[in-house]
């Protein structure tokens, strides 16, 4: 375990025989020290397999496991297959990235979060973005007032005018998303949302209600006027299929580090471009976690946008992937293109962190 931000990151290192040796990156659902007796486990699955049948090492994980390994499971299973992946890269002598098929794109556009008091001030933060990084895209919530404590319609009005208030002082070319986090109960108060903010053009609407009723997204999206977005709280290609077939969602957002890894993200995608639905991964992970979405979004077709967090006082992986006029730029590494400090995680660095559920007015809790 080490940090990155004001979260732990669980890191996975996996070694060969041969002196080759790959990294990955675990999501940090919680509790972040369950990673690694789980990876421990699995690891006694698929010692001593040729690190490079990824496709037999996946299906070998998945079918031992025998019940669904759920989010910490996976979690797992996802960083030891990114590992499997920067092996078979640097085996190869070749990008992971020429490894799917070669390059669908020069470079991978990326988002970031910009936020503020209002919306002058969210737009400040954006333009010093744009400044720093030349980044044109951003996404931030629609909350500008409680959602709790105050009457649903207000809630509404405030969104439209903080967005109002974001395109005045923006250049009219950038792109905002706006994340309700999966706070909303009610269908109808989504579309309601969605609503008061269609005017002023979001580039996509994320995640407004929970994610296990996939009839409620289907009637949400049929009813909209603005893209919608959700996958984060999903995981594998089956859970994708009901979502894509049931027309619940313009853009899909699977984890790279929760879903199963790049292997099961390949998958995801394949089965959203039949639809013809795009992909924006979520990724509010680590810089090596970024490293891992870099190669697959640029061999995917139906890639549409990058959450990017950026890696400020990194300290463990070397020449984490940077911005250049919005983008991050593809590298002709084999593998994935990035090494990990070893001895700047050679002490455990852990910080403990959880979420914490509000309490609505009347004592109840809410939806983080």
């Amino acid at each position: 375990m080490t940090r990155w931000g004001n979260r732990p990151r669980a890191l996975i290192k996996v070694e060969t025989d041969e002196g080759l040796y790959g990294w990955g990156e675990a999501y940090n659902h919680g509790p972040d020290l369950a990673i690694k007796p789980i990876a421990d486990y699995i690891f006694e699955m698929i010692k001593g397999e040729d690190p490079r049948r990824i496709e037999y090492i996946m299906l070998k994980l998945y079918q031992q496991f025998r019940f669904p390994p759920g989010s910490i499971g996976l979690a797992a299973m996802s960083a030891i297959d990114h590992a499997l992946w920067d092996i078979s890269g640097k085996a190869a002598g070749l990008p992971v990235y020429m490894l799917l098929g070669g390059t669908a794109r020069d470079r991978v556009q990326i988002y970031c979060h910009a936020s503020g008091a209002n919306g002058k001030e969210t737009a400040e933060q954006a333009i010093k973005l744009n400044e720093e990084c030349g980044v044109t895209a951003f996404k931030t919530s629609p909350y500008s007032i409680d959602m709790n404590a105050n009457r649903w319609g207000l809630v509404c009005k405030a969104a439209a005018k903080y967005f109002e208030e974001i395109r005045e002082h923006t250049n009219e070319n950038w792109e905002f998303a706006f994340d309700p986090h999966a706070k909303i109960f009610e269908p109808i108060l989504a579309l309601q949302l969605a609503n008061a903010l269609a005017p002023y053009d979001p580039l996509f609407y994320e995640e407004p209600l929970r994610p296990e009723h996939i009839p409620a997204w289907s009637r949400l999206r049929s009813q909209m006027k603005v893209p919608l977005a959700t996958g984060e709280s999903l995981y594998s290609r089956f859970e994708f299929l009901d979502l894509v077939a049931a027309h619940g969602a313009d853009i899909i957002q699977p984890d790279i580090c929760s879903c199963g890894g790049l292997l099961e993200m390949k998958r995801i995608a394949a089965i959203a471009e039949a639809h013809y639905v795009t992909i924006a991964p979520h990724n509010p992970m680590g810089p090596l976690a970024t490293a891992v979405n870099v190669h697959f979004a640029a061999s995917t077709p139906n890639f549409k946008i990058l959450e990017y967090l950026p890696p400020g006082d990194n300290h463990w992986l070397d020449e984490p992937y940077l911005p250049k006029d919005g983008y991050l730029e593809l590298r002709d590494r084999p593998g994935l293109g990035v090494e990990v400090n070893e001895e700047a995680i050679s002490k455990d660095d852990y910080l403990h962190w959880q979420r914490t559920t509000p309490i609505r007015p009347d004592g109840s809790t809410g939806y983080i």
